[in-house]
């Protein structure tokens, strides 16, 4: 992904399949497209990778806690 939305969520009430949702609907609302991978901090993940309505969430130590990088997949990324 080379360019994407940083979103900020710090409710510790809720889960992270609905935090992503809601910057994922943000997303596709302002850019007209919907997210198909989403970015956050190791800590936030109980596993290495996981999905949330078709968006695969992955972990990097470049993200901050409680901080979302959504965006468009590069079909030609490595997996």
């Amino acid at each position: 992904m080379n360019t994407g939305m940083l979103w900020f969520d710090n409710d510790p009430k809720t889960d992270l399949v609905i935090k992503v949702c809601r910057a994922a609907n943000y997303y596709q609302n302002k850019y007209g497209r919907k997210p198909d991978l989403c970015f956050v901090h190791p800590s936030m993940l109980n596993q290495k990778r996981q999905k949330a309505e078709g968006i695969e969430i992955r972990s990097s130590r470049q993200i901050l806690p409680n901080h979302f990088w959504l965006g468009i997949s590069n079909r030609m990324e490595p997996s």
